[in-house]
């Protein structure tokens, strides 16, 4: 079984948390699944969740590269010099990443508001990346922007592979098939 689910923002990657926080558990009721992956408890949108362990490896493991694509608000507006950095990978404490696909984009028309909403501050525009990477490092979109000085506003995983969050409300699920990765 495969589901594909729009984590809302603010929600744990996991079924339980002793601080009382929104987890998995408060959208999803399906017993033995999870999560093929993580995305942040600051970060939204797609999230795989398996109760096959060997799909679970192929989605998450890095040996498999699947691509992987985030839309990404950042504070203010990349030059072609950080889009190249960005493309080209970014020395990190723990390494430089892999070569990843960016590219500039227009903020998505069927974005949903976030509660609560990024902050605005009226003399620093913000904009839209588009970001691919086949590896995951840990919080390594929010490294990487933040390196080329645009820190990441809002982060939302658009897809993994070719399964995608399109026609999916933030908190509601859907069973999918694994051979659409």
């Amino acid at each position: 079984m495969l589901i594909r689910f729009n984590k809302p923002f603010q929600v744990l990657c996991q079924f339980t948390d002793q601080q009382d926080r929104e987890t998995l558990a408060d959208y999803i009721n399906i017993p033995d699944v999870y999560a093929a992956g993580r995305l942040d408890r600051d970060s939204e949108g797609l999230l795989l969740l398996t109760d096959d362990g060997k799909l679970q490896s192929r989605i998450a493991h890095p040996n498999f590269k699947l691509p992987k694509t985030y839309y990404v608000q950042v504070d203010g507006e990349p030059d072609d010099a950080a889009i190249a950095e960005l493309t080209r990978g970014v020395a990190l404490k723990d390494g430089v990443t892999a070569p990843a696909k960016c590219v500039r984009m227009d903020e998505p028309h069927w974005l949903w508001p976030r509660t609560p909403p990024v902050r605005f501050r009226q003399s620093i525009p913000t904009s839209w990346l588009s970001l691919t990477l086949t590896e995951g490092k840990n919080r390594q979109v929010r490294r990487m922007t933040a390196a080329v000085n645009h820190p990441t506003l809002r982060l939302i995983r658009y897809s993994i592979g070719r399964i995608t969050l399109e026609n999916l409300d933030p908190g509601l699920y859907e069973e999918c098939a694994s051979s659409q990765l």
